[in-house]
C-alpha cells in the first residue's frame, strides 16, 4: 500500500480542519433540509470527513472541499437509506438518489445556505426550552457535547443524552426546517440569539487562537438574522454587542501575549469602524422602542468605548445600565459586575458592600470574577490578606493560563504595595 506523504497528509488535514469549521453548520443544515434527520445528518458528514483524511493526502485537496463533502455525505446518507428495508425509508432513499443525480449533473458549487432554517428548527416550541440553545450549538455550529455541557453546567453524558432526545424529537415530530412565519418568528428568537451569542463567548474568550473563527460565524449569524429580522431590536442589540466586543480583540493581549484588561488597553487599538457600526445598530434599536438585555449589555460596552473621546469610561451611564439589567435578569454575573462600576463611581467600600450583599447566592461560589473583583476592591481598601485569599481562590478557579498569570501577578503585587 502507498501511503501519502507527510506532507500531503498534513494539508489534506488542514483543509479538513478548516473546510469544518467553516463550513460544518452548514453542510449538516443542507443535509438535514428535506429528511429532518439530523443525525443522520451528522453521521453521514462525519463518515465524509473520514472518506477525505484518506483520500486527499493520494488525490489532491479538491477545488471546492465542501461540495466534495457535500456529495461524499449524501453517498453515505443513500447507502444508510439502502441498508433500511422499510417502504417507508424507501421514498426516502429515491428522494436522495435523485437529488444526488441532480447534482451530479450540475457544475455548481455553491452551496444553499439553511443554516437559519435549522437554527429556528432548534428552537421549535416542540424542542424542550432547556436543550434549544445547545442542541443550534451542536447542528449548527459544531460544538460537541463535551464543550457544551460545560459551557451550561451540565455533565457531558448527560448533555449528550438530551441533544441525542432532541434530534429524534425533531425527526418523530416532522418539524420543518424553514424559518417560520411572521408572526411565529419573535417567539423562538431568544433561544437563536442565546445560542449566536454564546458560540460568539466562546470564540471570543479563548486561547486557542483556532477558536477566533468562531466569533467570526458567531457574527455572520448575527448579521443574517439582523437581515431577515430589521425590527427586532434584541437582535440588533446582539449583533453590536458583538461588535463592541471584537473591536478589542487586538488590544486585549500585550505584545509578550499577557492579559490587558479593559480600563488598561490602548485605545488606539480598538476597532473604530466596528465600533461606529455598534453604535449605529444600537440607535437603530432604541427607535424601536422595546429594550432589551442584548441592548443593554451592548449599550454598556459603548459606554467603555467611550473613553476614546472621554479618557475614561462613563462609569455612571454603565452603573445605571446595570440597574436596568439587573432588574431584566436578577443575574449575579450582573450583580457583579455592577458592583465593580458602582465603586469607580461611589468607591471600593461601596462596590465591596454590593459585593458582600451577593454572599448568600451560592452560584457565585465558583464563579472567578467575582473572587477576583473582590481581591481587587480588598487590595484598595488595604486589606492585604483578604485580597490574598481571594485572589488565590480566583486563580484556582481560572483554566485559562494567561488569565491565572495576570492574576497571579496582580496577587505577587499586593506585598510590593
Amino acid at each position: 500500500m502507498i501511503r501519502a506523504a507527510p506532507e500531503a497528509e498534513a494539508d489534506a488535514r488542514a483543509a479538513a480542519e478548516t473546510a469544518a469549521r467553516r463550513g460544518y453548520g452548514k453542510l449538516v443544515a443542507y443535509l438535514a433540509a428535506r429528511s429532518r434527520d439530523v443525525a443522520a445528518a451528522e453521521d453521514a458528514l462525519a463518515d465524509a470527513f473520514a472518506s477525505a483524511l484518506i483520500d486527499w493526502p493520494k488525490n489532491g485537496v479538491p477545488r471546492s472541499p465542501e461540495a466534495w463533502l457535500l456529495t461524499a455525505a449524501r453517498r453515505r446518507a443513500v447507502d444508510a437509506v439502502r441498508r433500511k428495508k422499510s417502504a417507508a425509508m424507501g421514498e426516502d432513499h429515491l428522494t436522495l438518489i435523485a437529488e444526488e443525480l441532480e447534482e451530479a449533473g450540475s457544475h455548481a458549487t455553491e452551496i444553499p445556505d439553511r443554516r437559519l432554517a435549522l437554527m429556528f428548527a432548534c428552537a421549535h416550541p416542540a424542542i424542550d426550552a432547556a436543550i434549544r440553545a445547545p442542541l443550534i450549538l451542536q447542528c449548527v455550529l459544531g460544538f460537541d457535547a463535551v464543550a457544551i455541557g460545560s459551557a451550561f453546567l451540565v455533565a457531558p453524558a448527560t448533555m449528550g443524552q438530551r441533544l441525542v432526545r432532541a434530534k429524534t424529537k425533531i425527526r418523530e415530530a416532522g418539524i420543518p426546517f424553514r424559518v417560520p412565519e411572521r408572526e411565529d418568528l419573535a417567539s423562538r428568537l431568544e433561544a437563536v440569539l442565546d445560542a449566536v451569542y454564546a458560540a460568539f463567548a466562546e470564540g471570543w474568550s479563548g486561547a486557542d487562537l483556532k477558536r477566533r473563527e468562531l466569533s467570526g460565524e458567531a457574527i455572520w449569524l448575527g448579521r443574517l438574522i439582523v437581515e431577515l429580522m430589521p425590527n427586532q431590536p434584541e437582535a440588533l442589540g446582539l449583533l453590536a454587542l458583538m461588535l463592541h466586543a471584537e473591536a478589542r480583540r487586538n488590544a486585549r493581549r500585550a505584545a509578550d501575549g499577557g492579559y490587558v484588561p479593559l480600563a488598561e488597553q490602548p485605545v488606539q487599538l480598538w476597532d473604530r469602524t466596528m465600533i461606529e457600526e455598534a453604535d449605529a445598530l444600537l440607535l437603530r434599536a432604541r427607535s424601536l422602542g422595546a429594550i432589551g438585555r442584548y441592548q443593554l449589555e451592548a449599550a454598556v460596552q459603548s459606554a467603555h468605548a467611550a473613553r476614546r473621546h472621554l479618557g475614561h469610561s462613563d462609569w455612571p451611564a454603565i452603573v445605571m445600565l446595570y440597574d436596568g439589567l439587573m432588574a431584566l435578569t436578577a443575574s449575579p454575573v450582573v450583580a457583579v459586575n455592577r458592583a465593580v462600576a458602582l465603586a469607580e463611581v461611589q468607591g471600593a467600600a461601596s462596590g465591596l458592600a454590593a459585593l458582600d450583599a451577593l454572599g448568600n447566592d451560592k452560584r457565585i461560589a465558583e464563579y472567578q470574577p467575582y473572587w477576583a473583583a473582590r481581591a481587587a476592591l480588598l487590595a484598595r481598601l488595604g486589606d492585604r490578606e483578604g485580597a490574598d485569599n481571594a485572589y488565590a481562590l480566583a486563580i484556582g478557579l481560572e483554566a485559562d493560563p494567561v488569565l491565572r498569570d495576570f492574576l497571579a501577578k496582580q496577587r505577587a503585587g499586593l506585598g510590593a504595595a
